[in-house]
């Protein structure tokens, strides 16, 4: 019709509730000095390792899109002990994500281990541990596209940063630096075959995602390498702490 104005490509919407959005993380931000303080000091070291304004800083606090039935924080910066572990995460999407897809909005990165249980996270899932993002693109693609672009980067350049790549429903994707797999394709991609193995099979999780659009067959998660011991969980507000180097 005319004058209709087609409605914006907002794809992160389907994700992010009132109080997980900016406005939202300008309250949490404001009510409390300790958030300021975390926040500061994790953003300088995003920008001391060179992997700083890839996304927005804020962005990346965000902790499980199912934090209000959680009961949770919808931001949380994680123990210094973790922030190592998205650099390396951070440079793949960098390098790799953002050429093939263009910008990417995050959804959901760390989770502690209540919340991660409460939203049904696996034991040694990649965000209870701040190795895993999980994204959006912010220019317009069809599902189709978003897995077969992403799939054959991941196919390139996945074995050399150990990238986990994932696939849930309409254009939601994992991204993690854990080990090399994948998961998620939809049935019968024969651009992004599944790289799963059946002993990491109960590390994957396939969290609910909102029906915009049919999901593809229900496919065996992908595996995710149980992890290491991880060191004591360190203070983020701590003045004293150094954050450790992250892996090169």
């Amino acid at each position: 019709m005319p004058g209709t104005t087609a409605p914006a490509w907002q794809p992160a919407a389907f994700y992010v509730t009132v109080g997980q959005d900016e406005p939202g993380y300008r309250n949490w931000y404001m009510a409390s000095p300790r958030h300021s303080y975390a926040v500061t000091r994790f953003n300088h070291y995003l920008v001391t390792w060179g992997v700083g304004g890839i996304v927005p800083t804020w962005q990346l606090l965000r902790t499980a899109s199912s934090w209000q039935r959680c009961g949770a924080q919808p931001y949380e910066v994680p123990p210094v002990s973790e922030w190592p572990n998205v650099v390396q995460t951070l440079r793949y999407i960098r390098d790799y994500v953002v050429p093939a897809v263009g910008p990417v909005e995050p959804v959901s990165a760390y989770r502690n281990p209540v919340l991660n249980f409460c939203a049904g996270g696996a034991p040694e899932s990649a965000h209870k541990h701040y190795s895993a993002i999980d994204l959006v693109p912010l220019r317009p693609i069809t599902r189709p596209d978003l897995i077969r672009t992403l799939c054959r980067a991941h196919g390139r350049r996945g074995l050399d940063y150990g990238v986990g790549l994932g696939f849930y429903a309409y254009l939601r994707f994992h991204v993690d630096t854990t080990k090399y797999r994948r998961w998620g394709a939809d049935s019968g991609s024969s651009s992004c075959p599944p790289i799963i193995r059946s002993e990491d099979v109960a590390s994957v999780y396939q969290a609910p995602q909102p029906q915009v659009v049919p999901a593809g067959p229900t496919v065996a998660p992908a595996p995710a390498q149980p992890a290491a011991a991880q060191p004591a969980v360190v203070d983020p507000l701590a003045p004293t702490t150094t954050p450790p180097p992250p892996p090169q």
